[in-house]
């Protein structure tokens, strides 16, 4: 089952999205520019083989929930989600912001 959920931060809507898998669920939240997601987000990958494409994305580890994925802090993040000052550390919701 996949569910879009309309998130407003910030006075403005993001998208969030649950991928119901056998024992495991995916997590996003998206923004025009970037996005962050659960456990499964290949940040090396990112990273490495697919740099050219500049993607701006965090990863939080440990969510069951888009609000947890929120307010999670982010283990990891590409380099440029980095130049936009999203560091890991900061929560879901503050690099959803600066994602705005």
């Amino acid at each position: 089952m996949i569910n879009i959920v309309p998130i407003v931060i910030e006075g403005i809507s993001v998208t969030g999205v649950e991928v119901k898998l056998p024992k495991t669920t995916l997590l996003t939240i998206n923004t025009s520019k970037g996005y962050i997601m659960c456990g499964a987000l290949d940040i090396g990958l990112l990273n490495e083989r697919l740099s050219d494409r500049q993607i701006i994305a965090g990863r939080a580890v440990g969510v069951r929930t888009l609000q947890e994925l929120l307010d999670a802090p982010l283990e990891s993040v590409t380099y440029e989600a980095e130049k936009l000052g999203i560091t890991p550390g900061i929560t879901g919701k503050d690099a959803l912001i600066k994602m705005l």
